[in-house]
């Protein structure tokens, strides 16, 4: 009997040295809120087991505002903003409280790392985070992320851990991310429903057209859903990163010989720090619309964007900021930091460089300061 061939993505997670987990707040906690000890239990077992296998963890759990719905007598997550931060507040304590008991068990420290946005899209906190995480994991801590909550406005979170987990997972330079919920693999449609297929391996992005992926769960604890996830792990694994999506009740075989869920390959080539900023992490303040040529020549040949290949402009920034590079169809093909004030661009698109005064003969966008994104 012949052993059942093994993808290349689930080989790359299995044996990758330092890993993200993702874990959501329907995995951990009651429909009535609060922790679920045997759940958090479960898990941590899973990946102190792990750890214990040679692999750096990092954890990256949801739970916060769930966990602290039951201590303040709230029957259900709150929609308020002043709300949520203030069951985050007190359940922030209990989440971090409980995980330092569990992975004591293993004779585990871990250490409460609390991110905004704004962390990552300001790249001296980005560069400090990384210094950070990195100085922790020499430590032989487990780094046990979540957004702060209790002081993250509207303007500054990121709306949900899946996609906080697939920026962590670059900022620290992981082999493999895992993001577990309570659905056991990506679907074609919803599980619940007849006809909706199990999609074990995505190889390319092509692999999940047509998929319908639905938001926040049924519990109401969460905030993501399987459209957040499928995000993350298409965002992840477009900058070369293998992802293995699955529930949280199968931790322990996907931490170990990863052969549930469904396995993402790494379809983009690892961006540096600075180019995984630029493209993903960071907001952008502005649109240069493209030509079919310039997009040609800034996503297929990797050039700069000249002023000649700009057919419109889009907000208003300044030189040094991040704008988004558009096709005529409207779709965003790159990122790139603007080397014009919007102000100045009006009176330049369009023109060929030797038209143009001398002191604006330079690049809108350098290619040295450009990311094509993953289309």
């Amino acid at each position: 009997m012949t052993a059942p061939v093994v993808s290349q993505a689930r080989q790359a997670v299995a044996s990758a040295n330092r890993i993200v987990v993702k874990v959501g707040s329907s995995s951990l906690t009651t429909a009535e809120g609060g922790l679920d000890p045997a759940r958090l239990d479960a898990l941590v077992d899973a990946l102190a087991a792990r750890a214990a296998a040679g692999s750096q963890v990092v954890l990256v759990s949801s739970g916060a505002i769930a966990a602290g719905l039951a201590p303040l007598k709230l029957s259900r997550r709150p929609r308020d903003l002043a709300t949520q931060q203030a069951a985050a507040s007190v359940g922030q304590l209990t989440l971090a409280h409980a995980y330092a008991n569990s992975f004591g068990r293993y004779s585990l420290t871990v250490g409460q790392v609390l991110l905004t946005a704004d962390d990552v899209v300001r790249r001296a906190h980005y560069r400090n985070a990384q210094r950070t995480f990195s100085r922790l994991l020499a430590l032989g801590a487990v780094p046990v992320v979540n957004e702060n909550d209790t002081v993250a406005t509207e303007e500054i979170r990121f709306g949900d851990n899946d996609r906080l987990a697939a920026l962590v997972a670059h900022l620290v330079g992981a082999d493999a991310l895992f993001l577990l919920s309570d659905v056991d693999a990506l679907y074609s449609g919803d599980p619940r429903k007849p006809g909706a297929v199990r999609i074990a391996e995505v190889a390319s992005a092509s692999d999940v057209d047509g998929v319908k992926a639905g938001t926040a769960g049924a519990s109401g604890l969460g905030t993501g859903g399987m459209a957040s996830k499928l995000a993350a792990a298409r965002l992840a694994s477009s900058a070369g990163i293998p992802v293995l999506l699955t529930s949280a009740t199968e931790a322990g075989r996907a931490l170990t010989s990863a052969d549930v869920g469904t396995a993402f390959a790494a379809t983009g080539s690892r961006l540096t720090a600075r180019r995984f900023w630029l493209g993903y992490a960071t907001d952008a303040n502005g649109r240069l619309h493209l030509d079919d040529g310039a997009v040609a020549a800034v996503v297929g040949r990797r050039r700069s964007l000249l002023a000649a290949g700009i057919t419109g402009v889009d907000g208003d920034f300044e030189a040094g900021d991040v704008v988004e590079l558009v096709s005529l169809a409207g779709e965003v093909v790159a990122r790139g930091v603007a080397g014009y004030d919007s102000a100045e661009l009006p009176s330049l698109i369009g023109r060929k460089t030797h038209d143009l005064p001398e002191e604006q003969r330079r690049e809108v966008v350098h290619a040295d300061d450009l990311v094509p994104l993953a289309r």
